[in-house]
């Protein structure tokens, strides 16, 4: 779910560019990276209540109602955040501990 999350976002920032995954284990558990080209920085949206009268599932706000995954990958994760990348873009991640 994390992995997804993250590129998911990844992808929605930089639509129809090269995005990279990483997934790594080391002493300190599991990393798991996605770049993205962009230079924006992810942010977290306002959650909002929803329920079926307040959905809206017209085509134009199909991924308007959204706003859960970083908040998802918080949840789940021991500790994420993102990176600049020095070549540019920035890395999103999520560290998970045994």
């Amino acid at each position: 779910m994390i992995a997804s999350e993250l590129i998911t976002n990844a992808v929605a920032a930089t639509p129809g560019q090269e995005i990279r995954y990483q997934c790594s284990r080391d002493a300190s558990g599991v990393l798991i990276a996605v770049w993205d080209s962009s230079p924006a920085l992810p942010r977290l949206r306002p959650v909002i209540d929803m329920t079926l009268g307040t959905l809206d599932v017209s085509e134009e706000h199909w991924d308007d109602n959204g706003g859960r995954g970083l908040p998802i990958v918080a949840a789940l994760a021991a500790e994420c955040g993102h990176t600049p990348d020095p070549s540019g873009g920035k890395w999103a991640w999520a560290r998970l501990k045994p």
